[in-house]
């Protein structure tokens, strides 16, 4: 508690929650991140999953109906949130449920609108514009690597732009696909956490590129329109493989050897 670790874990869950939610939803979903996550694996540092994504998907699982399609409210429509009931508001598709039907939409949200946050979606994934601004602030402060958040996207980025859907260009494909749902939150906040990423240069790149590509392929062809939750949680059961991989060969030793046989 005092070192503010679980108020973090508390914020990012937060920024992956529909604002619609009853306000007893996000309480067991941080009870499941911190509880379950963490502290049963030892506490801070020892957790292999990200608990606040590992309590999003809790959530979801068990209460699909408050997390699913129709929780998600349209941008500006000044939701009535009560504290047990239901939410009196507008409820609006995202971009990515037209997406993950093949369809572009361009005629419901402008790029510009996309940019900006003027669409439904998770509380803290619907402003690109401030998601960038605040990597940039923890790039420059060396909070984290630009490694793994470029490659995350870009991986998104290549292949969105080779293999659009629906008759529409690769370039407003890929633009999209980027600018939707919470890619840009998870490439930023979520798989660069510490604990759950790898700490070579080889394993971040593996892990990287494996959240790109899961994202896509979840995004094409899962039957939720959304992919980074899943993708990421996946890769951090993978974390141990991609350091295996990406250790350093110590000078004098053969190949996979970390001891201090001599070869000749």
């Amino acid at each position: 508690v005092r070192d503010l670790s679980a108020v973090v874990t508390g914020l990012l869950l937060a920024f992956n929650l529909p604002a619609s939610v009853p306000y007893w939803i996000p309480v067991i979903g941080a009870f499941f991140a911190i509880v379950v996550v963490k502290q049963l694996y030892g506490g801070i540092g020892k957790n292999f999953l990200n608990p606040a994504l590992a309590g999003r998907v809790f959530l979801f699982i068990a209460f699909s109906d408050k997390m699913g399609p129709l929780a998600y409210t349209a941008p500006l429509s000044q939701p009535s949130l009560p504290l047990w009931g239901a939410v009196d508001a507008v409820s609006q598709a995202t971009p990515l449920a037209y997406l993950s039907k093949g369809v572009l939409p361009s005629t419901e949200f402008t790029l510009r609108e996309m940019f900006l946050g003027l669409k439904p979606g998770s509380l803290g994934e619907v402003s690109a514009v401030i998601l960038l601004l605040a990597g940039l602030y923890l790039v420059v402060r060396r909070v984290i690597s630009p490694r793994i958040p470029l490659l995350f996207i870009g991986t998104v980025a290549v292949f969105s732009f080779a293999f659009p859907q629906g008759g529409a260009s690769g370039l407003d494909w890929m633009l999209y696909q980027v600018l939707s749902g919470g890619l840009l939150l998870g490439a930023i906040f979520m798989a660069t956490d510490y604990t759950t990423c790898p700490v070579t240069v080889r394993g971040q790149v593996l892990f990287a590129v494996g959240c790109g590509l899961l994202t896509v392929f979840m995004r094409t062809f899962g039957s939720y329109p959304e992919g980074v939750s899943f993708a990421i949680l996946i890769m951090n059961a993978c974390v141990w493989l991609f350091e295996k991989a990406g250790k350093p060969r110590r000078f004098g030793t053969g190949l996979g050897k970390t001891g201090g046989e001599s070869h000749e």
